[in-house]
C-alpha cells in the first residue's frame, strides 16, 4: 500500500504555472493521498474547485476535503439567481479504499496583527484499508512562528490520541432507533493511524519532538506505543538527512506512522524530480499485514 503526502501550493509549480494535471501525474500509483493547500474558488487560480478537479483527474478515488479557511464566495448568475459558494483553502485525502468516516478540526489560530495568519485544519479520514482499518490524518502547521506551530502540533497529537476513546462516527446501544443505523454496522475508530502533512519544521525542532519523542542520552529517541515513528529514520536513514521542499534543505513535510504500524513499514522516499509545487511528494509504502 503506497501513501503519499504533498503540499501542492494550490497547483503552482516551480515555474510559477498552475497545473493540476502535472500534480495528478506526480501522484500516479498512490493508494492513499494527502494533499495540503488545496483551493476551492479562488481568483488566483481561475475560481475553480481544485478538489473536484483533482479527483476527476486522478480518477477512481474516494475523497474528503477539510477546509481551514472558509469564506463566502456567493454570487448572482446572469438570471439574478443567488449561487451559494464558499472560498476555501485546506486539506484533502483521497483513497482507493472506502472512507468510513471523516472529521475536520480547526487548529489553534494566532490573532496576528503584523504577519499574515489564516485558519488551518486537521482532517481525519477513517479508511477501510488492506490489513485493517486505519485513521489517516492530514494537516498543515503554521510557517513563520515555530513557537505557534508547536501549539498546533500539541493540539494535533492530543486530538489523535483521544479519537479511539470517542468511538466511531456513531456508537452506543442497544436501543438505537433503526433509522440511525442505515442497515450498516457500527463504524470503527481504530487505534492504527498515520499522520501526513507539511509541519514546516524538521528534525531537531520541538514540533518534530512532539510526534517522535524526546532525544535519548543513549542515542535515538524515547518513543512510546501511543506515539509515532518517523519511517525515514526507522528504515536506517540519518534523522537530519534528506529534504522535502525546493526552498528548504530540511525534511519539513512528514509521514509519521503510529507505533502500532511500525513493523509494516516497507519503504519511504521523496520524489525530488517533482516540479508541480514548491514542496516535494513524500511517499511511504506499508505492507498489507
Amino acid at each position: 500500500m503506497k501513501i503519499v503526502s504533498y503540499n501542492i501550493q494550490y497547483g503552482t509549480g516551480i515555474d510559477g504555472k498552475v497545473d493540476l494535471e502535472r500534480i495528478a501525474g506526480e501522484l500516479e500509483g498512490a493508494d492513499i493521498i494527502g494533499l495540503q493547500e488545496v483551493d476551492r474558488f479562488w481568483k488566483r487560480n481561475g475560481n475553480v474547485d481544485q478538489a473536484a478537479e483533482l479527483a476527476d483527474l486522478l480518477g477512481g478515488y474516494r475523497w474528503v476535503y477539510g477546509p481551514g479557511l472558509d469564506m463566502d464566495a456567493s454570487f448572482h448568475d446572469e438570471n439574478g439567481k443567488l449561487v451559494n459558494r464558499r472560498r476555501q483553502h485546506g486539506e484533502m485525502i483521497l483513497s482507493k479504499y472506502p472512507i468510513i468516516s471523516t472529521r475536520t478540526y480547526p487548529l489553534p489560530k494566532m490573532g496576528s496583527i503584523t504577519r499574515h495568519a489564516i485558519q488551518a485544519a486537521l482532517l481525519e479520514a477513517v479508511i477501510d484499508a488492506p490489513g485493517g482499518p486505519l485513521r489517516v490524518y492530514n494537516t498543515h502547521l503554521f510557517y513563520w512562528s515555530p513557537d505557534f506551530a508547536l501549539v498546533q502540533a500539541q493540539f494535533v497529537r492530543d486530538r489523535i490520541k483521544t479519537a479511539p476513546s470517542e468511538g466511531g462516527a456513531w456508537c452506543g446501544g442497544p436501543g438505537i432507533d433503526a433509522h440511525w443505523l442505515n442497515d450498516e454496522p457500527q463504524p470503527t475508530m481504530p487505534t492504527d493511524c498515520i499522520l501526513l502533512g507539511d509541519m514546516n519544521n524538521g528534525p531537531g525542532t520541538p514540533v518534530y519532538e512532539v510526534f517522535t519523542g524526546p532525544p535519548s542520552e543513549e542515542g535515538g529517541r524515547v518513543q512510546t506505543l501511543d506515539g509515532f515513528v518517523d519511517p525515514w529514520v526507522w528504515l536506517g536513514n540519518e534523522e537530519m538527512s534528506g529534504k522535502t521542499a525546493h526552498f528548504d534543505t530540511r525534511r519539513i513535510d512528514h509521514v509519521f506512522v503510529g507505533a502500532s504500524l511500525r513493523h509494516r513499514i516497507a519503504g519511504m522516499w521523496v520524489d525530488e524530480d517533482a516540479k508541480g509545487s514548491d514542496h516535494l511528494p513524500v511517499w511511504l509504502e506499508l505492507k498489507d499485514a
